[in-house]
Formats: structure tokens, C-alpha cells, sequence
């Protein structure tokens, strides 16, 4: 059997594609260039984008383990399928989520398809910390990791239903730590190299600062629920609702941004109590299982969310409206809303205004 594994030079996709090797499978290593930069810009500490540095480690960690290893740039499809998608959510006072899009649109489902029709693949493995089961109840489907603290199946919720046939997720079972000692064990030069942190092509800069940078400021009023303004914003990309620091305005008592007017070019602030919301709208609604099919359904409205039981939901033309059991604070249009029973990924879609 062969399978592809996407290889992005660090710890959890080298491990991959070791475990795969071990297990007798024909792997080949394939890695993603979306970046030109000449070094991996470092901002804190942290890592924070891919580079050609990460694609040397991924060559190094295949020559290493004896297996094949492609290289394919481009930064022209992450470009009009990611980057592209980020700045226009940002300019429409949307706060996007750009790993999801990413995952469906270019370096997980998307490319599972494209290398099976190039390189006669069987299966995409990847080092995301989430598990492709065969459920009893819903066939084959993703769920959740086994390391909560990493699980990452929310990322993988916009991903096609048919991409998920073609994927394999062999870190769904263990933990951060068994990984980085696997990769010690055998003497991988990456066993412990920091993860990568933030959205990569950001160069460690805030959505703010990099829109700044590539789009240029466009002044506007900050308002008061009540009609009153308070100030002048420098872009509303620096922005997402259910904020609190970073407002730049003086109130006597403590102001969230509550919504985001585009149109206006408006940031509208309000106290906390505004924040709270009992559904949500969304639409391009993914589905993993069919809807009919779903039973105990909870969502989870952006990553580290603790899911909520959903009561309800009403379908109005292409769009659906999410009743929930309890209120949720602070629910940004643009990101993702994640659909569960249980550990069970059911599928997602993007929040909408409400």
C-alpha cells in the first residue's frame, strides 16, 4: 500500500512517516513550499511559518528513513486559495480561520485528491492530532485526538466528506510527548524542534499588523451600542468580536467589540452582557454524516472552545440557524463552527454574521 505523507520538517509528520515505514507501508515524503523566504522568521521564540529551512528537515528526515521525498511549490495556489481568502474576510469585518480553509482547500484534501490522480497514492498521512475511525453509527469519520490539549479535528471540519477516504491521521492515538520520545529514540534531528505557532504566512506579525503592512490603514469611527462614539480605529482587520484589550478608547467601564460594520467602515462596542448569544448563523455547511443522520450534536465555535449541546436547527434556504441549549459568549463571523457527537467530527461551516 502507499501513502503519501505531508511532510512539513517538523517533529509530528516526521514521526509519521516513521511509524508508516515501521508498519511495512511504501511512503513517500511530500512537502508543501508556500513560502520564499530564506529563513523562518522567529518572533518571541516561537516558530512561526514554513520555510525553505523546513523543507531542508523534511529532506534530511527522509533520507534518513530511507524513503522517496517530493518537493512541490506552491505559493501561487496558497496564494489565491488562502491568503488571498484571509485579506478579503478581514476587509469584510470577518475574522477568518485560514488553517481550516488550508486543510480543505490546498494541503490536506485538495492535495490527497491531487496525488492520487498524480502518484497513484492510497492515503494522505499527516501529523494532525485527530483519528480517522470507523464508527458503528457513522462509517468513516474523523474524531477527536487522544491529546486533548492538541486535539485538532476542529481544523479539519470544512475538509470534503470523499477527501476523508483518502486520509490516514496515525498521531490520533498518542500524545505530544510519546511523539517527541519516538522521534528521540531514533535519533531524529527534529526531535525536538519547536511547533510551528500562529498562522504561518504572518511572519510572527498579529492579522492586524500584517493587513497594516499589505493593505494600508482606513480610518474609522469606534461606536457605542448606544450610538456614541468613542474614538477612531486605524482598520478594522485590527479587530474581532468579543475583544477587550487593544481598543485604544477610554470608557468607565470595561468595552468589548461587539460587532464589526464593514460597509461603515465602524467598530461598535458594548459591554459584556452584549456578547452572549443563543444561536448562530451558518452557512457552506460541510457535512462528514449526513444531517438527518446527526443525534447528540454539540458545536464548538472557534479552537479551545468547550463544545455546547445544540437544540436545534432551522434550515432558511442556504443557510442554517444553530438554536443552542445555553448561551455562548463572544461568537466572530468568519470562524469556523465545528459540529460533534461526541468525539465524533460531524462536519462544519462558517459563522455568519448574526
Amino acid at each position: 500500500m502507499r501513502v503519501a505523507v505531508g511532510m512539513s520538517g517538523g517533529v509530528d509528520s516526521s514521526v509519521t512517516a516513521l511509524l508508516l515505514k515501521e508498519k511495512g507501508y511504501d511512503v513517500l515524503g511530500v512537502t508543501l513550499r508556500f513560502h520564499t523566504v530564506e529563513a523562518c522568521e522567529t518572533e518571541g521564540g516561537k516558530n512561526v511559518c514554513c520555510s525553505p529551512k523546513d523543507v531542508q528537515d523534511a529532506a534530511k528526515v527522509s533520507k534518513r528513513l530511507g524513503i522517496p521525498h517530493l518537493t512541490f511549490s506552491w505559493e501561487d495556489v496558497f496564494k489565491s486559495k488562502v491568503i488571498d481568502y484571509f485579506v478579503k474576510e478581514y476587509l469584510s469585518g470577518n475574522t477568518p480561520n485560514p488553517c481550516a480553509v488550508c486543510n480543505r482547500e490546498v494541503k490536506t484534501g485538495f492535495f490527497a485528491r491531487y496525488l492520487k490522480e498524480v502518484a497513484d497514492i492510497d492515503f494522505l498521512a499527516t501529523g494532525h492530532y485527530a483519528r480517522v475511525i470507523e464508527d458503528e453509527r457513522y462509517g468513516r469519520v474523523i474524531g477527536r485526538g487522544k491529546d486533548k490539549k492538541r486535539d485538532q479535528s476542529y481544523f479539519l471540519a470544512l475538509v470534503r466528506k470523499e477527501d476523508i477516504n483518502l486520509l490516514s491521521l496515525p498521531l490520533g492515538d498518542m500524545t505530544k510527548e510519546e511523539v517527541r520520545n519516538i522521534a528521540q529514540r531514533y535519533g531524529l534531528e527534529v526531535a525536538q524542534k519547536r511547533d510551528s505557532q500562529e498562522v504561518c504566512f504572518l511572519m510572527g506579525k498579529s492579522p492586524g499588523e500584517y493587513l497594516l503592512q499589505n493593505v494600508g490603514a482606513s480610518e474609522g469611527d469606534i461606536r457605542h451600542v448606544s450610538g456614541e462614539i468613542l474614538g477612531k480605529h486605524k482598520g478594522i482587520f485590527n479587530f474581532t468580536v468579543g475583544q477587550r484589550r487593544g481598543l485604544g478608547i477610554s470608557y468607565g467601564k470595561p468595552l468589548y467589540v461587539i460587532d464589526i460594520d464593514a460597509k461603515s467602515n465602524t467598530v461598535i462596542v458594548g459591554e459584556e452582557e452584549e456578547l452572549y448569544r443563543e444561536d448562530i448563523w451558518v452557512k457552506e455547511l460541510n457535512l462528514h454524516v449526513p444531517q438527518e443522520r446527526w443525534d447528540r450534536v454539540s458545536v464548538q465555535i472557534r479552537y479551545r472552545h468547550v463544545p455546547v449541546e445544540v437544540k436545534d436547527i432551522e434550515k432558511h434556504g442556504g443557510r442554517y440557524k444553530i438554536l443552542l441549549r445555553e448561551k455562548v459568549k463572544g461568537v466572530a463571523p468568519g470562524q469556523v463552527a465545528a459540529f460533534y457527537d461526541g468525539e465524533v467530527l460531524l462536519g462544519g461551516g462558517i459563522i455568519e454574521r448574526y
